[in-house]
């Protein structure tokens, strides 16, 4: 998509405040219009043949009844501007977010965080400021147009040289182009390294203390920050050095136009009120031109904006950007679209019968580990575990089949119908999934478990009571009101674990899918963890990574993987009798 159609398809998208910023604002800069008129009938009146329709007090009344007037459209102008701006910025930032949340986990975003905010932050609020100029362009345009027309009038002479100095800006923007966008490219990546840095120093403190890295993380960062400082300097240099040319050439221009009208006024062609007239205008004219010359800098960098925010869609269209989506500014988010609901599930009511795949593969491209050929089959109500030895692709096989990792073959059927993208098609109501890792925030319990799900008829009552936390509760300080710290640091690792799986039972779904849930609880919390689990939820289907005893003697079916493959499946029973590899596993040895 060009820089233009990228640009049209944001206006497009509030077309009504847009136009209305664009009537505010040119009418802002056609207003100084008037003024000029009345100054130029003011000299004019003092000479000794002509004389003003008004006296002297009345032109001053005018003038400031044009100054009051702009002043109030100066208000309306500021008004429509946020009002289109922002709305603009949020829905860009709007779309790219629910791009990267809709991707597999594995391809969600093709840069560190740290980068990804440098995209939201700085390429976005570069894309407002081209749009916005826009308008003022527009606006002094038409102020442009009708002032050449009066002082053509007047003298075409020196009409001409106050308007040549526009000639030369688009002439030397245009030559600057290439370079400009280079220099503002490498200045937006050295920028995202440096924030991505960051991250990843925040995010891994104690791995730089244990390993005694620290100096070499901050020379790392010392040159990241050098080379950030340099092509920021070329950077703002050819900025500066654009803006020079544009001011300086307006400067010969006002040069031009002085000498000239002087020697028109001693030769008695131009009067007092005319010079006034080009003196007034020329203010207005000159700024013209260096912000035309502005806009064309903002827009050539908002084409290296809109690239890079188009490679963070990794090959979708560019169109999804400017993608017309509600914004909810005056009103709530529907319940519905809060809650992730998708398009209605194949069968009525949405409930789960039966769930199967067939011929599910999927291969790490850095590696070539994955899964091959995985058939798997889930009846409503029942127990599957899925175990096996570390690194057999357990993990693998429940994000492919979710579509957090893109599968390469292989397909996934609800109730006999086919799933076209289990990554928006897996949310709840329909599947909960809670990850080896549990992912947690600094915010209170009470936010992490329920995340803007609705507490409905003691839903999150239940789901503490089934995840065995409500215990836990006494013991913290503020409750459910507590604030857990930074990815919950102030939870055991099986406290962590448990509000994860609050989480995921506060939403009531038709399939609850657990990757080693219990790997950091001990014997008695995680039986009755599942007690609780069967008996609070008995028409819940379960599919469960674990190679605890707890889980397997429990399952109704259990699916044991060896290098990615189904090695052998059925009831504990059978396999103790039939797998040695499931007996080293039963008996803790996973060598």
């Amino acid at each position: 998509m060009s820089s233009f159609r990228f640009m049209w398809e944001l206006i497009r998208y509030r077309s009504g405040w847009y136009t209305l910023n664009t009537l505010a604002w040119t009418l802002i800069y056609l207003m100084p219009i008037i003024p000029g008129l009345i100054t130029k009938a003011f000299f004019d009146s003092l000479t000794l043949d002509s004389a003003a329709l008004v006296g002297t007090w009345g032109l001053i009344a005018l003038l400031i009844g044009a100054a009051l007037a702009r002043c109030g459209i100066v208000f309306i102008g500021f008004i429509t501007d946020v009002q289109f701006r922002f709305r603009m910025g949020m829905l860009l930032r709007r779309n790219l977010l629910e791009h990267i949340l809709k991707r597999p986990g594995a391809r969600s975003i093709p840069c560190s965080p740290g980068e990804a905010l440098s995209y939201f932050r700085d390429d976005v609020d570069q894309t407002e400021e081209a749009v916005s100029w826009s308008v003022d362009v527009f606006g002094m345009l038409c102020f442009a147009a009708v002032s050449c027309i009066i002082l053509i009038r007047i003298d075409a002479q020196m009409t001409l040289l106050v308007f040549l100095p526009l000639i030369v800006v688009v002439i030397l923007a245009q030559l600057a182009t290439s370079r400009l966008q280079k220099y503002r490219a490498a200045s937006r990546e050295a920028t995202a390294n440096v924030t991505g840095a960051i991250s990843e120093m925040f995010g891994n403190v104690q791995a730089i203390q244990v390993a005694g890295a620290e100096k070499r993380v901050i020379d790392r960062f010392r040159k990241l920050n050098d080379a950030r400082r340099e092509t920021m300097l070329k950077d703002k240099l050819i900025n500066e050095g654009l803006n020079s040319v544009f001011s300086n050439s307006v400067n010969l221009g006002t040069g031009l136009i002085l000498l000239l009208a002087g020697a028109k006024m001693r030769a008695g062609t131009f009067t007092v009120g005319d010079f006034s007239l080009f003196v007034y205008y020329l203010t207005f004219v000159t700024q013209f031109i260096s912000n035309f010359g502005k806009f064309l800098t903002y827009y050539k960098q908002m084409g290296v904006a809109k690239n890079r925010l188009t490679d963070m869609l990794q090959g979708a269209s560019g169109r999804l950007l400017t993608a017309a989506k509600p914004l909810y500014l005056r009103t709530d988010i529907p319940e519905d679209h809060a809650a992730g609901a998708t398009n209605d599930a194949p069968t009525e009511g949405g409930r789960l019968y039966t769930l199967k795949a067939q011929g599910l593969s999927f291969r790490y491209p850095a590696t070539g580990r994955g899964i091959a050929d995985i058939a798997l089959e889930l009846k409503r109500g029942s127990f599957t575990v899925i175990t096996g030895p570390i690194g057999s692709g357990k993990t693998t096989l429940v994000r492919t089949l979710l579509g957090l990792l893109p599968p390469d073959s292989g397909t996934v059927w609800w109730n006999g119908g086919k799933v076209e993208d289990a990554g928006e098609f897996f949310v709840p109501p329909r599947s909960a999934y809670t990850a080896q890792i549990p992912r947690l925030y600094s915010d209170t319990l009470r936010d992490n478990i329920l995340m803007g799900h609705a507490d409905r008829a003691g839903q999150l009552r239940r789901a503490l009571h089934t995840a065995v936390l409500d215990n836990d509760l006494a013991h913290l300080e503020n409750g459910l009101d507590t604030v857990i710290g930074p990815r919950g640091v102030k939870l055991s690792g099986g406290q962590a674990q448990r509000t994860a799986a609050a989480r995921m039972l506060v939403r009531d779904s038709e399939l609850y899918v657990f990757d080693d849930l219990s790997s950091a609880l001990d014997v008695d919390t995680e039986r009755l963890l599942w007690e609780r689990l069967f008996r609070e939820h008995r028409e819940a289907t379960c599919l469960v990574v674990s190679h605890r005893k707890a889980a397997l003697s429990r399952a109704d079916h259990i699916v044991l993987l060896g290098d990615g493959r189904v090695e052998a499946e059925g009831k504990a029973d059978k396999l103790l009798a039939e797998s040695e590899t499931f007996r080293r596993l039963w008996h803790g040895d996973e060598s």
